[in-house]
């Protein structure tokens, strides 16, 4: 009885604790399942062109993201094609390389789905080469990195020469394009030590993300929670908190660059797989964003 009266006292804390949002409360507000083969929903995705950020290798291209069977298959190939950016003597990362020696593709929704709060949940399998980055994350709508803050839902890559999954936060300080980072660097031992075949498996990396909190979470396994009354930007990002307005989501494959590392030329090519997108939000969460969209259309 006495332990009937504790479970009892354990779920009527819960429920009725500042924050706390039963999973019931959720529902499901937007989806991409990729159950239509070729390539991904223009609907809800754009694409990234060219050689993009951090120094990476690889050019981002559309034909290395397609559909098939039910997943979203993000490819990295090893290619020798002329850089049509080139110009001999240049100092520019991206003008100084003669030839593209790896494409991949970096998909977003932005301007098609943007959410403000929510339970977002990806099914993926991730590659684990050496020289592999691929990612979960999503950008604020307005103002320049890292200002606009950033989430990084997962990231993977290799520290020192070892892999980890990362799971972080990023906003704006006092210098333009210095940002704060919360970090939490998980090494990829600490999940095969419980299952030896999990990089041959798909995983559930999650957030679950409101006005107060950022949760960042694994297979159920909180990775990291970021507290938003810390998240605030310096006078360069007008001191807003740039995770209290709607954010957009990007899936990309990265090769090489400021994290990736140096690529192992035969393990090509090689796939990002991801088996579905969704997210979720509670009635109060559907209301909030709504009104922030009224607010900027002047839909009062």
């Amino acid at each position: 009885m006495k332990q009937i009266r504790l479970l009892f006292s354990v779920v009527f804390f819960c429920c009725n604790f500042p924050g706390f949002v039963n999973a019931r409360d959720y529902k499901l507000v937007w989806s991409d399942e990729f159950k239509a083969d070729g390539a991904p929903n223009p609907a809800y995705w754009s694409f990234e062109k060219g050689f993009v950020r951090n120094n990476e290798l690889q050019w981002y291209q559309e034909e290395n993201a397609y559909c098939r069977n039910g997943v979203l298959i993000i490819e990295a190939k090893r290619d020798k094609i002329q850089n049509p950016l080139y110009s001999a003597g240049q100092e520019n990362w991206r003008r100084r390389r003669e030839f593209i020696e790896y494409t991949s593709s970096s998909i977003n929704t932005r301007d098609k789905k943007e959410f403000l709060y929510g339970r977002f949940e990806i099914r993926a399998r991730i590659p684990l080469e050496s020289g592999v980055w691929p990612a979960i994350w999503t950008l604020g709508n307005s103002m320049e990195w890292p200002s606009c803050g950033e989430i990084d839902i997962m990231e993977y890559y290799r520290i020192e020469g070892v892999p980890h999954i990362l799971a972080n936060v990023a906003w704006g300080t006092e210098a333009r394009y210095k940002p704060v980072w919360n970090t939490k660097a998980i090494p990829y031992s600490h999940f095969t030590s419980k299952d030896k075949k999990w990089g041959r498996k798909f995983h559930v990396w999650r957030m679950d993300w409101d006005e107060n909190a950022i949760k960042l979470y694994l297979d159920d396994e909180l990775l990291n929670e970021i507290s938003l009354s810390e998240t605030f930007n310096g006078h360069i990002g007008e001191n807003v908190n740039p995770f209290r307005q709607p954010h957009y989501l990007l899936l990309n494959l990265a090769i090489g660059g400021q994290h990736g590392g140096e690529p192992v030329i035969n393990a090509f090519p090689m796939k990002y797989e991801i088996d579905y997108v969704r997210v979720y939000q509670t009635p109060e969460q559907q209301n909030k964003q709504q009104k922030y969209f009224n607010r900027l259309t002047g839909d009062l």
